[in-house]
């Protein structure tokens, strides 16, 4: 998604992001966990601040921007709400993006337009109850009769299901795979229950079903059959993109951290002055540097080879196990205050933890990381270099 965006127009990008998040985000961030409520008026004002559709074609409603673009976005409101940057990454990653990129020009015309203004809220449906990281093994079927495709079958643990308009849904189609747009309204389409989450809370999932749907051959995304194809492209895009969540989750947590050993005092000293709160400062910064330099070097592959699954793989499961490190140190330092659940850094960590269980565990991650080193030392007789 190479689209010549210049270094004045990310840092203009962040810069936005950041005041929209010092002056809407912050200030509701503990009420939206605490209720556990989706600031949907909130969120589809980031679609008229062009935020949703960032890497969507102006011509299509969008920003015309790409991936970085996106992921400035997504730490940015990691930083100051997890849960607010996990429905925008399913919305405009996961779905939004997904659709685009696959979508015939009926799809590009009449459905990105209202993904990207914020009119529709769009999720992805893959997992199953019987299927979670194998995510191959669906049993969601969608038949051919006529001119239409039954959809049966269900999905859970979706973001964004509860309010979604569209959902990018995969079912089985004969020996394959194929992408669907399924609509909130159509006959046959009904929701499940809304969970109650430990962290994240505020990014509403929830389960879907699917009742002899049907669907038009238009409604299909990419080719017939292919949906394979889509669904590891589209794995690696999401576990790049929502590799920032963690990041902007271990940046928040440091800085306060640093600013509360600053000010608070034990036996006469500051805490930064103490040599194990400094030892894990220094930890801390480094875990979180580390995160954002893989998550960089992920990213800039992403255009040039969207089907390698290990530097996405490998920056998630690193950015995700730090930000829990960095997120559980800040409420050692911060002690008994940081327990607390009217705490920042308590939803942080609760925040975190979802990390090593969303787009792929941390085992699926390791899996990857070590089936794909050994099919490039084979192939290349050496390890990858930086």
């Amino acid at each position: 998604m190479q689209k010549n965006v210049d270094q004045e127009t990310y840092s203009i990008l962040r810069d936005s992001v950041r005041e929209f998040v010092a002056k809407e985000v912050l200030p509701i961030a503990s009420k939206i966990d605490i209720n556990d409520e989706f600031p949907i008026e909130l969120f589809k004002r980031m679609g008229k601040l062009g935020f949703l559709g960032i890497t969507i074609p102006e011509e299509f409603g969008g920003s015309g921007m790409d991936y970085r673009a996106q992921s400035i976005v997504e730490e940015e409101l990691g930083y100051a709400s997890a849960s607010l940057a996990l429905s925008y990454g399913a919305h405009s990653n996961l779905c939004l993006d997904n659709m685009f990129r696959n979508g015939s020009e009926y799809i590009r015309e009449n459905y990105v337009p209202k993904l990207a203004s914020g009119e529709w809220i769009g999720s992805l449906g893959l997992t199953e109850s019987s299927s979670g990281s194998d995510a191959l093994a669906m049993k969601s079927t969608a038949v051919q009769k006529g001119e239409f495709f039954e959809l049966n079958g269900s999905k859970t643990l979706i973001t964004n299901a509860p309010y979604a308009d569209v959902v990018l849904t995969y079912a089985r189609t004969g020996d394959g795979f194929s992408a669907f747009a399924v609509l909130g309204d159509d006959q046959g389409f009904s929701r499940g229950r809304k969970f109650d989450k430990m962290g994240m809370r505020g990014s509403p999932t929830g389960e879907i079903f699917f009742d002899s749907v049907q669907l038009g051959r238009e409604r299909v995304i990419g080719d017939l059959g292919k949906g394979k194809e889509i669904i590891l492209s589209g794995l690696n895009s999401e576990r790049v993109i929502l590799t920032f969540i963690f990041t902007g989750i271990s940046r928040r947590a440091l800085e306060l951290a640093v600013k509360y050993s600053t000010e608070r005092k034990q036996s006469g000293q500051f805490l930064h002055e103490f040599e194990m709160i400094e030892e894990k400062i220094a930890y801390m910064y480094t875990r979180y540097q580390t995160s954002r330099l893989l998550a960089e070097r992920a990213l800039a592959n992403l255009d040039t080879d969207p089907m390698d699954s290990l530097g996405p793989a490998a920056a998630i499961m690193h950015a995700a196990e730090s930000s829990e490190y960095v997120s559980r140190e800040a409420i050692q330092i911060l002690g008994g205050i940081g327990y607390m659940r009217d705490s920042e850094v308590e939803r942080l960590l609760r925040d975190a933890i979802l990390g090593q269980i969303g787009a792929g565990t941390t085992e699926i991650r390791k899996h990857l990381i070590a089936s794909a080193l050994v099919r490039k030392y084979k192939r290349e007789d050496k390890i990858p270099e930086l």
